[in-house]
């Protein structure tokens, strides 16, 4: 369970700088908004899920951390983004199914996920989403979510984040 900076991996103590391993060497590399409120409290329930796994978390919030060249900040603030150990990027509802595969305890949800005509709904359901998101996140916030990233370059809140 990592998160990464530039090139590197770290664990949530990363926020000290204990770095693990490369995020390019791990099997699963999840970006996330490291920004928003709800999106850092949903990432720490698949950080505990994690453990033991190789799997590195990204905040693509944070100006410093170097991206691939197919993974824009902008693309990966707007939409969840996961690489597969294939290489293979995912984004959006495809990209959770991706997280619930590498993820020993959430491998249930991944084959519900995977069930004839499930995947479509899940994707509406993610693109109807996204517009509330920021209400969402600001009400994580009233209920006492912290953002990972409070540093972001706004003021802790990502754009969308009112």
């Amino acid at each position: 369970m990592t998160h990464a900076k530039p090139q590197t991996a770290v664990a949530p103590s990363a926020r000290t700088g204990d770095a693990r391993h490369d995020a390019g060497a791990a099997e699963t590399t999840i970006y996330f908004d490291g920004s928003c409120a709800l999106c850092s409290w949903e990432i720490g329930q698949y950080e505990k899920a994690a453990s033991g796994t190789d799997v590195a978390f990204v905040d693509v919030s944070d100006p410093d951390v170097a991206l691939a060249g197919d993974v824009s900040r902008e693309a990966a603030m707007k939409r969840f983004h996961v690489r597969t150990g294939d290489g293979t990027l995912r984004a959006g509802a495809a990209g959770f199914v991706a997280v619930w595969e590498a993820l020993p305890s959430w491998r249930w949800a991944a084959h519900l996920a995977r069930l004839p005509g499930v995947m479509p709904v899940l994707e509406l359901a993610y693109r109807a989403f996204l517009p509330v998101r920021p209400l969402l996140s600001r009400l994580a916030r009233l209920l006492g979510a912290k953002p990972m990233n409070s540093e972001a370059g706004h003021g802790g809140r990502a754009p969308h984040d009112g």
